[in-house]
């Protein structure tokens, strides 16, 4: 769906972010390149990757691009986190372990719809299917190719004022879709401000949190050679669980 818009340089090549929503119980959703995309979500909670039994390369681990699995849909989170507590998703990935703290404050609509997906098991086995050096880091995709969401989608518009500093974690969208729309496709900041040129990304992506630990890991990512028209990574990075922990 969409995406956040990568620079001047790569727009010809990105056209933005595609995002996955998370709000209205239609199971089509609206395609785009600008944060993330999205289309048709699945019924069931996907099983959790196997653990590759590859060698390692570098610092991640060699493994095989999990099948798309178009469909997919997870039902809209009946309940909203607790604001006085703090929430964080753990992401293990074939590249290493990463925490979002998530901003439950300023972004409880869409921070819960997470946690939801998280815990149904929504991103088990998902990849990180998109790529933009110095920019962001894109994933959460049933599909695979930027195409595929939960089968729902939520709106929440973040301020007006927010900015996207290195180690934001927001949900993509289309550009044709309103600002704030999510569904399942997230997009982790690895400039140091995508919200300064040469990237300029307004304030249309609704908020998710910001990663606290493991950005080492985040950065590895997105260090990753991807293919310059897909953006696909050359290699698999495999989302292998998400975890919700409260305190």
């Amino acid at each position: 769906m969409p995406r956040p818009p990568a620079p001047l340089a790569a727009l010809l090549v990105a056209l933005a972010l595609v995002a996955a929503g998370c709000g209205s119980d239609d199971d089509s959703e609206t395609t785009g390149e600008g944060a993330a995309k999205q289309s048709k979500p699945a019924a069931t909670a996907p099983a959790p990757a196997p653990a590759p039994k590859e060698a390692v390369t570098g610092e991640c681990q060699k493994v095989k691009a999990p099948k798309p699995r178009p469909g997919a849909k997870a039902s809209k989170p009946k309940t909203t986190l607790d604001a006085a507590k703090t929430t964080t998703a753990v992401v293990t990935t074939s590249c290493g372990e990463f925490t979002i703290a998530l901003d439950v404050s300023q972004a409880p609509t869409t921070a819960s719809s997470f946690a939801s997906l998280a815990r149904k098991g929504f991103y088990d086995g998902l990849t990180f299917h998109r790529i933009v050096a110095g920019f962001v880091i894109q994933g959460g995709d049933p599909q695979g190719d930027g195409e595929g969401g939960p089968g729902n989608k939520g709106v929440e518009a973040p301020p007006s004022t927010i900015t996207y500093p290195l180690g934001t974690v927001a949900m993509a969208k289309a550009p044709t879709e309103a600002p704030g729309t999510s569904g399942s496709q997230f997009f982790v900041v690895t400039a140091e401000n995508a919200s300064s040129p040469p990237f300029s990304l307004t304030s249309d992506y609704a908020l998710v949190g910001k990663v606290t630990k493991g950005l080492e890991v985040v950065q590895r990512i997105g260090a990753l050679p991807a293919d310059s028209q897909t953006e696909k990574p050359d290699t698999p990075v495999v989302i292998r669980k998400v975890k919700i922990q409260e305190g």
